[in-house]
């Protein structure tokens, strides 16, 4: 049976991936709270990088990029590198949605190196769409 922590782990994580700002409102305080009380970096990095994204959705751009820096900070430190890029593509998007087509293109790049060190085919994919994007901002 799944422990707690690994179920809000993964309910956090899906809402992240497709954006659903609800669901992370939802899931992300309990996964916070269990990360925060067993001491699980990794966990606690994907809550920071939810609350980014949410942060985000809501235009409460300070607040996503403090969240998302945290994410970073912990994923480099633990040396995870496809946590890592899927936080630098999630600085990307703050960028693009401030406008900031240049920071967005940095971010892209550094998290395509990471997916592209890993082979990580649909991450790459999904960046070199957002690099074409950033190009265009």
């Amino acid at each position: 049976m799944a422990h707690e922590h690994i179920v809000y782990m993964m309910l956090v994580d899906s809402a992240s991936r497709v954006a659903d700002e609800s669901a992370i409102r939802k899931y992300t305080p309990r996964l916070e709270e269990l990360a925060i009380r067993d001491d699980h970096k990794p966990y606690l990095a994907v809550a920071h990088r939810a609350w980014g994204i949410a942060h985000r959705l809501v235009g409460e751009y300070k607040k996503a990029a403090e969240r998302l820096d945290s994410a970073l900070n912990i994923f480099e430190e633990l040396e995870m590198p496809w946590q890592t890029g899927r936080t630098l593509y999630e600085l990307g998007e703050l960028a693009l949605a401030q406008t900031e087509g240049g920071a967005a293109h940095v971010y892209f790049t550094r998290a395509q190196e990471m997916f592209e060190q890993l082979g990580a085919k649909p991450d790459i994919a999904r960046t070199t769409a957002k690099l074409e994007k950033s190009k265009q901002n």
